[in-house]
């Protein structure tokens, strides 16, 4: 600012200063009469101005000439660089305009301008750790990703500059999709610098998109290490990275080196509904009911789920529907004003015949929550109780374009799943999904089909027809040929 006003005055003062010399020789008649050693010179107007321009230039050549004279002093008087500086000093100072000009030009979008002062700011400067940086982002401003690409590949040269290059180039990788090369500069990067944020994210990203789970459990510890998350974030993302490694373990037929890995993802983060559940199913398996219970209790009054609920129904697989009502109290009274124990305890009083139970049960789901598990639910009660067909049907009907309530949606896009995964299917977004309804109300789709012949009229209407229909939930920690668990009324029977 103070340079800006300095350098306005002196363009007043010069401006002011040729009016005055133009009225000098008006005043004079046009003349200018030099006298020097009794010798006088008269110039006219054009002449003057001639002599002035002449006099600058002369002025400008003495200084020049007496700060080579000086700088050759110097070199005779030891200083060995002191001419090599005198004649670097120009192109120093021209450079970093350039230099100057280039970020500006980046700073105001013009790609193709920034490239070309900054490739003349590198021959002049010769500071590739300056200006290779600048070609590079001027370079993909401009869409040339080639010569940005071959910029930071130059800046890896200089140990300064490395990392830069690195991340440069890891951003164009991950532009392309192609995570492969990515992964590998991701991990380059993590080794130059470990402390940053950005790539270590980026790392855990890729490790946890290539199935790496132990890998990107170590970077994970790496990011508490330094700092980048807090303590209570890494616990559940430590949990999730356990439980997709459990989930792999499966899927390769290899249960039982899962169980510890499901049984861990629950001591890190208990209310994870997903953990809860595989962690109860493990310790089912090792035959520990009491721990299973105690794993769901705990999930279950931080968040309920009608995963929970079907685990819950596994520790007793062949109990009575009254035993299962009287034993499912224990869960219910954990969060008894939830939506979803209403829904729960509706089922199991359906399951055990008791319809009137079943509707004191739903309350006034179906003004606060008229998703379509309460219509099904509501028809079935119907059913029960012994209405004609006619109401049945209607609330069926309403059951196909209810919303269809809480489901497992990314966070990131939006996308709904079927099932919790630790990746997002459609983004792979790293621990994205949460158990919610969708910003848009969505119809049943899959239910819809199952609910078809209720609609239409059952060949079967006596009591056996109120409940719904059955769903079977697989068991995550079973032997494929093995009979999967019923969950809800369906258990109940």
């Amino acid at each position: 600012m103070l340079m800006t006003l300095v350098k306005a005055l002196l363009f007043v003062f010069v401006v002011a200063g040729l009016i005055y010399g133009v009225e000098v020789l008006l005043s004079t008649g046009g003349e200018l009469r030099i006298a020097v050693a009794n010798v006088e010179f008269t110039l006219g107007p054009l002449q003057a101005l001639i002599a002035f321009v002449l006099l600058l230039v002369a002025v400008w050549l003495f200084l020049k000439l007496l700060g080579l004279l000086l700088a050759v002093l110097k070199f005779l008087w030891g200083d060995e660089t002191a001419i090599t500086r005198y004649f670097n000093r120009n192109r120093e100072r021209r450079g970093y305009k350039a230099l100057s000009e280039a970020l500006t030009a980046l700073a105001e979008g013009e790609g193709t301008e920034a490239v070309a002062r900054a490739t003349r700011a590198q021959k002049l400067l010769r500071r590739p750790d300056l200006t290779n940086l600048i070609r590079a982002q001027a370079a993909e401003m401009s869409g040339d990703r080639t010569q940005a690409a071959n910029a930071y590949k130059l800046l890896l040269d200089d140990d300064r500059t490395r990392f830069v290059g690195v991340r440069g180039l890891l951003k164009q990788k991950l532009a392309e999709g192609d995570t492969e090369t990515a992964l590998k500069l991701a991990e380059k990067a993590f080794m130059l610098k470990p402390r940053n944020a950005e790539t270590s994210e980026t790392l855990l990203q890729l490790q946890a998109r290539k199935e790496n789970w132990a890998g990107a459990r170590k970077t994970l510890g790496a990011k508490l290490k330094h700092g980048q998350i807090p303590r209570d974030l890494h616990k559940r993302r430590d949990a999730v990275l356990a439980l997709a490694d459990a989930q792999a373990q499966i899927a390769a037929g290899h249960a039982e080196d899962a169980y510890d890995e499901a049984i861990e993802a629950v001591r890190l983060s208990p209310e994870l509904v997903p953990a809860a559940v595989m962690g109860a199913r493990a310790y089912l398996a090792l035959g520990k009911p009491k721990n299973a219970a105690k794993a769901i209790r705990t999930a279950w009054s931080k968040e309920p789920h009608p995963d929970l609920a079907a685990v819950f129904a596994e520790i007793v697989p062949d109990e009575t529907p009254e035993q299962r009502v009287k034993r499912f109290g224990n869960l219910v009274r954990l969060a008894p004003s939830h939506p979803e124990t209403k829904m729960l305890q509706a089922e199991l009083e359906i399951a055990a015949e008791n319809f009137p139970a079943a509707r004191r049960a739903l309350g006034n789901l179906m003004e606060t929550r008229p998703t379509a598990r309460v219509m099904t639910l509501m028809a079935a009660i119907e059913r029960g109780e012994g209405t004609d067909d006619s109401t049945v049907k209607a609330w069926l009907a309403k059951a196909l374009t209810a919303p269809r309530g809480p489901q497992w949606i990314c966070d990131n896009c939006g996308h709904v799943h079927a099932d919790w995964l630790a990746i997002c299917e459609n983004c792979n977004a790293f621990d994205t999904l949460s158990w919610r309804e969708a910003s848009t109300s969505a119809a049943m789709t899959g239910s819809a089909a199952a609910m078809l012949p209720l609609i239409v009229g059952s060949p079967d209407n006596g009591p056996s027809a109120a409940a719904p229909t059955p769903v079977v939930v697989d068991h995550p920690l079973r032997d494929a040929d093995s009979e999967p668990a019923p969950t809800g009324a369906a258990a109940a029977k």
